[in-house]
């Protein structure tokens, strides 16, 4: 999480908590991220030193019109295009979904694996992680086959790695020394 996406998610979610709309707002983010990720027209307008604040607000008030956003996602999107932040939005989506599901007591727990587990191992793993940090876990499941086998779980900053990629480069750097 960044610096830059913790501020900005802290006080959006302050202000959709005080308008009761932060499920909207928490949509209607993740709606902006992925509108960013997938269209590059969107991202030339807004990383163009050529266009001018002016246009892109306009391209952002038919934007906003279009998709029927919230005035707290508006107005915070304004805020974004006169900071020059609105390439930070995936970030800024990404870290008011963590804090907003942490506010309400549960915690996102990202599980990558090198191959596809069965429904009972995540099942147990979240029983697992529940008891561990006292708060109702959200698993998000990622493959990675350059682990080689095991699991590499992260709650928050913290990381539980599990995998056989991880074991032989610390049996490497055993073995050299290090």
């Amino acid at each position: 999480m960044s610096s830059i996406g913790k501020r900005y998610a802290r006080a959006i979610l302050d202000l959709a908590s005080a308008d009761k709309s932060e499920d909207r707002v928490g949509k209607e983010l993740t709606e902006l991220s992925k509108m960013w990720t997938e269209n590059a027209n969107l991202r030339v307008v807004f990383e163009n030193p050529q266009i001018t604040p002016v246009q892109r607000k306009a391209v952002l008030n038919e934007l906003v019109a279009k998709a029927a956003f919230s005035p707290v996602t508006r107005n915070l999107l304004m805020v974004l295009v006169d900071n020059l932040r609105v390439s930070d939005i995936a970030d800024i989506a990404r870290v008011y979904q963590t804090i907003a599901a942490e506010r309400g007591g549960s915690v996102k727990a990202e599980v990558t694996t090198a191959t596809a587990l069965p429904e009972a191992y995540y099942a147990e793993l979240t029983r697992t992680l529940e008891s561990v940090t006292g708060k109702k876990v959200q698993i998000e499941r990622k493959l990675d086959p350059s682990l080689i086998a095991g699991v590499v779980t992260r709650v928050g900053d913290t990381v539980f790695d599990g995998s056989l990629k991880n074991r032989l480069g610390e049996l490497k750097d055993e073995l050299l020394g290090v």
